[in-house]
């Protein structure tokens, strides 16, 4: 295909934008020659020279330049927070403004984009399928922006390298002080920058590259994830110091037949929450009623109130059992806490790769320490 540019008078282009008429593509297009007389070749598998793109049909008074405007950070934080809330009053105290600084923040953003984020009334708020898609990407930003600050300032302050690494709440702190202890001496201005959050956030966010690595517990397995295991332990129950099952060295799931069952919630833990109860069914036991919880700090009144069992990790019922709380493992061989350090993987990182070699070799020295440790029987 020829396309003849002669009758076109010479003219040096450097940015030009251009914007159809239904509003559906604007198109940028960047030329850094001076095209004169002469002929634009075009072939199947190559293009000899710049893509100049011209819509004819629109009159040059119509061409104008598009700027695309990015929502503020606040905007940004905003609509995270109702989206996690879904309550403008707890959304706007989580942020420390006034609920009407809030409801505008959210019309500016709404305006801003040309679409709805949620759907409202006096009683109730719910993300609508595209505030969904947009909160999720929200994240990723806020957490790029924050990433990129920490590791500058770092970097200013003498690091070589900064390690991203995700950890929940329910992890044991002596894992997490393990994993904090690793050194790498091919890495000697190394530093660990944390970030909490639920375990299967922890895992999307691996995957989608925005933490390099992640202590998580209770997930399933993932294709696009390597695990290196740190841990295998039970669950633990929760439950009032006079309860009759408290005279128990452990638990049995039968024993908790038909009683008020407090668990971390479907949302915070799909697959711990789905597989607790599928179990339970496949051995014909069944909660009175399931009261959820999204942290540890929910639990000690609904089991003191409500006279209900708690299954946690044993971390976390560390925290509560006091002031008439007491645990009891679980023995349920079906039912396990399996604690990895998880990576992408086809992660090609030189310091995270060096990094769960060394963690490997940290508990494995740990073990072997421990087992040294051990009494010796007759």
């Amino acid at each position: 295909m020829m396309i003849n540019f002669a009758r076109f008078r010479p003219m040096k282009v450097r940015e030009t934008v251009i914007r159809s008429r239904n509003d559906e593509a604007i198109f940028y297009i960047f030329v850094g020659l001076t095209i004169g007389k002469r002929k634009l070749k075009w072939t199947r598998g190559s293009v000899h020279f710049v893509v100049f793109f011209c819509l004819l049909s629109c009159p040059e008074s119509h061409a104008r330049r598009m700027v695309v405007a990015l929502p503020e950070i606040r905007l940004l934080q905003a609509a995270i927070a109702i989206a996690r809330e879904l309550n403008f009053s707890r959304a706007a105290e989580s942020l420390h403004i006034g609920q009407s600084t809030l409801s505008k923040q959210i019309y500016e953003l709404e305006s801003q984009l040309g679409f709805k984020l949620f759907e409202r009334n006096h009683q109730t708020v719910e993300l609508t399928d595209a505030g969904r898609a947009f909160v999720e990407e929200a994240r990723e930003a806020l957490l790029h922006t924050e990433r990129a600050v920490i590791a500058a300032k770092a970097v200013f302050n003498g690091a070589d390298q900064i390690l991203n690494l995700g950890k929940s709440a329910y992890t044991d702190p002596f894992l997490i002080s393990t994993v904090l202890s690793v050194r790498l001496p091919l890495f000697p201005g190394l530093r660990i920058k944390q970030w909490s959050n639920y375990s299967n956030e922890l895992a999307r966010q691996v995957i989608s590259g925005t933490l390099d690595l992640a202590i998580t517990t209770g997930i399933p397995e993932n294709p696009k994830l390597s695990m290196l295991q740190l841990a295998d332990s039970p669950f633990y129950v929760a439950m009032p110091e006079d309860d009759q099952l408290a005279d128990r060295r452990d638990l049995i799931l039968e024993q908790l037949h038909d009683r008020i069952w407090i668990l971390l919630s479907q949302q915070a833990s799909p697959f711990l929450y789905d597989n607790i109860l599928h179990v339970a069914s496949e051995k014909g036991v069944y909660p009175r009623d399931i009261l959820q919880v999204m942290s540890s700090e929910e639990v000690p009144e609904l089991i003191l109130e409500h006279g209900g069992v708690a299954f946690m990790p044993r971390a976390a019922a560390w925290r509560i059992a006091r002031d008439e709380i007491t645990m009891r493992p679980l023995s349920e061989p079906r039912l396990r806490l399996v604690t990895n350090l998880a990576v992408r993987a086809d992660s090609k990182s030189r310091l995270v790769k060096e990094f769960v070699r060394a963690t490997s070799r940290k508990l494995d020295s740990l073990i072997q320490k421990q087992q040294r440790q051990l009494p010796l029987t007759g």
